[in-house]
């Protein structure tokens, strides 16, 4: 549980480092190195979250209060919570992390309730991340040794000078056993920090050597811009290893999430609303330098989901914004067979997909040495829909000129129209496909409406049921506490005192009354000083699950006001929800004073009868407070 790692982590990092590293930590700029974030209006921003797959953002952060929530899967916090949920890292080692990025020295303290204990070393992440990028300025430094001479020839001959070798990191492993391994352990790398990073391995006798030996370097960097691994090319004959050899899996790579060059293409992907997925370093490297600083590239592996994730949050590909995803593969059979591919995972993307085939089957690398910059950019210009490709392969291997062939064409290509995302354009794609194959519309319209409701070509097609409607669960009475709360929770010192002096007992929803009492728990709205930690105080005292999860959500919605909330806007907002209950106790005390005698129970009539004349006083000073800022 976060709230018990605090504990047990505050009293090796002093407390008051810990709050400082929160108030100098712009939480907005921590998210936006891996999630693009937009306005979501009342200065809060918002994106597509990191945790989960979704199509509109939900994931919203409060720059003002210092924390985020999504409203889709209900994960929320502080910028040090962001860091351990994203990159999987402890406690200590994201407020390092913070801190480094701050310029705070921490100071370590000792447990009073043990032995003293000596600094903590650094987590295992922050260890293997210097361990690379110390590797990054050996290979560096080596590539202008007399045994880089392949290496220099090989980027000249592709049109990288030294500038463009700079830029990218581009480094050489030098013709040696264990070069680099004993210059990472004079730097106190530890044996088995080496061989977890991927940069050294165990030999036959025992020993440690390099992992990479006279290749050419590339250094693979998250999107954060940190180094996690490197991408190394075959540059000798004698080398009977594979063309390409990339850092094995490691805590810190995942090739399957990795996409070359997105540290350097990240913002004007953001901008754009386009990226360019293209195969290999050099390609990223030319398109770079042609001017299309969009593009990004795998590592050793296809095209996958995790891939489209991570491009998806940088792209803000949403109902709002889609975006442009354009891929750029071989005109070869493997390249069309990795378009197909590529086509198969469109509907993970909100955005329209599109394929750039040089016609001379270049890729983009080969086509800035051949015909220029310019030729790279009109490559990305011309590009063309990623169904219709996908379409005209499909096509082209069967016999139009037969019965035969036509029908199995419209059989193989009727699925691809009935993935198309836009419904709208399936219409016209049915008619283009039935124009291509030469046959009647109808066929083809049942084929592909068949394909849609998941049955075999020439099936009738189902008829499709609507969906029930799902009741609201929003009540005008329930949206006052909910008010209250965020009010509570977001501006404890202008609501505080205001909003503790309003009985618990108000509140009807059974999640507003599980974090109405978890307010209290806390030690009250009045007492606290605001910011991610009053809230974490809060979501760590609410007993119910559903409670905690909402004390994120309200920590970041908008308030219902245009502008600053003020103290008029607080009275109002706690005068609402006193009135529902007030109004309530007149309505029962009318009907039990209407059956009670007056003459045999006079007492017990004057009583309820004075307890009306108080309440009704009371609900027209409400009914004004209330009134006053409607």
């Amino acid at each position: 549980m976060y709230a018990e790692e605090v504990a047990e982590m505050a009293g090796r990092i002093r407390d008051e480092d810990i709050a400082l590293v929160r108030e100098r930590t712009s939480i907005a700029e921590v998210i936006s190195d891996t999630v693009t974030l937009k306005s979501a209006g009342g200065g809060n921003l918002k994106g597509l979250c990191p945790f989960h797959d979704e199509k509109s953002p939900s994931f919203n952060v409060s720059p003002a209060r210092n924390v985020w929530y999504c409203f889709g899967c209900g994960a929320g916090g502080d910028a040090i919570k962001f860091l351990m949920d994203a990159e999987h890292l402890s406690f200590v080692e994201s407020v390092e992390r913070l801190a480094a990025r701050a310029g705070i020295q921490l100071r370590y303290v000792e447990d009073d309730r043990s032995a003293p204990r000596p600094r903590p070393q650094q987590g295992q992440r922050q260890r293997l991340v210097a361990a690379h990028a110390a590797a990054v300025d050996f290979y560096r430094a080596q590539l202008s040794t007399a045994g880089a001479r392949r290496a220099r020839e090989f980027l000249a001959e592709r049109g990288f000078d030294r500038a463009a070798a700079e830029r990218y990191g581009c480094g050489f492993a030098p013709d040696a056993w264990d070069l680099l391994t004993k210059h990472l352990r004079q730097q106190g790398f530890t044996h088995d920090e080496l061989v977890t990073a991927g940069l050294s391995r165990p030999s036959r006798s025992g020993s440690l050597i390099d992992r990479f030996r006279r290749r050419l370097m590339w250094p693979i960097r998250e999107i954060t811009g940190d180094v996690i691994g490197f991408g190394a090319r075959k540059l000798f004959d004698d080398d009977d290893g594979p063309k390409y050899l990339n850092t094995p899996e490691t805590p810190i790579y995942k090739k399957s999430h990795v996409l070359y060059g997105i540290d350097q293409a990240k913002r004007e992907i953001a901008k754009q609303g386009k990226v360019v997925v293209v195969e290999g370093y050099t390609d990223v490297m030319a398109c770079h330098l042609a001017d299309v600083p969009t593009a990004v590239a795998t590592c050793g592996t296809a095209f996958g989901a995790d891939h489209i994730s991570v491009l998806r949050r940088v792209l803000f590909d949403s109902d709002e914004r889609a975006g442009e995803i354009i891929f750029t593969f071989d005109g070869d059979a493997a390249g069309q067979k990795a378009a197909l591919r590529a086509f198969e995972d469109d509907q993970r993307f909100v955005g329209r997909t599109f394929i750039a085939v040089s016609p001379d089957n270049m890729d983009p690398c080969e086509l800035r040495l051949a015909k220029g910059d310019l030729a790279v950019r009109d490559l990305v210009a011309r590009r063309e829909p990623l169904v219709d490709f996908a379409l005209r392969h499909v096509i082209n291997r069967y016999d139009l000129d037969t019965v035969d062939g036509r029908v199995e064409a419209m059989r193989r290509a009727a699925p691809l129209v009935a993935k198309i995302k836009d419904r709208e354009k399936r219409p016209e794609y049915v008619r283009k496909l039935a124009g291509d194959l030469g046959m009647e519309i109808e066929p083809v319209q049942r084929a592909v409406l068949a394909a849609a409701n998941g049955q075999p070509a020439g099936a009738p097609a189902a008829v499709a049921r609507p969906a029930p409607a799902t009741p609201s669960m929003d009540s005008p009475r329930s949206m006052v506490e909910r008010e209250a709360l965020k009010l509570a929770l977001q501006e404890p010192v202008l609501a505080g005192p205001m909003f503790d002096a309003v009985e618990a007992a108000e509140y009807r929803h059974p999640v507003h009354v599980a974090v109405r009492a978890a307010i209290a728990a806390a030690g009250g709205a009045a007492a606290a000083a605001g910011g991610a930690v009053w809230i974490e105080q809060v979501r760590d005292a609410c007993d119910d699950l559903a409670g905690r999860a909402l004390v994120g959500e309200l920590a970041v919605e908008p308030l219902r006001i245009d502008g600053e909330p003020d103290p008029r806007y607080v009275s109002v907002t706690m005068a609402r929800l006193q009135w529902g209950s007030v109004t309530g106790r007149i309505k029962d005390l009318k009907s039990k004073i209407q059956r009670i005698n007056p003459v045999s129970n006079k007492d017990e009539y004057f009583a309820l009868f004075g307890e009306l004349l108080s309440l009704e006083q009371h609900a027209r000073a409400l009914r004004e407070q209330a009134a006053g800022g409607l």
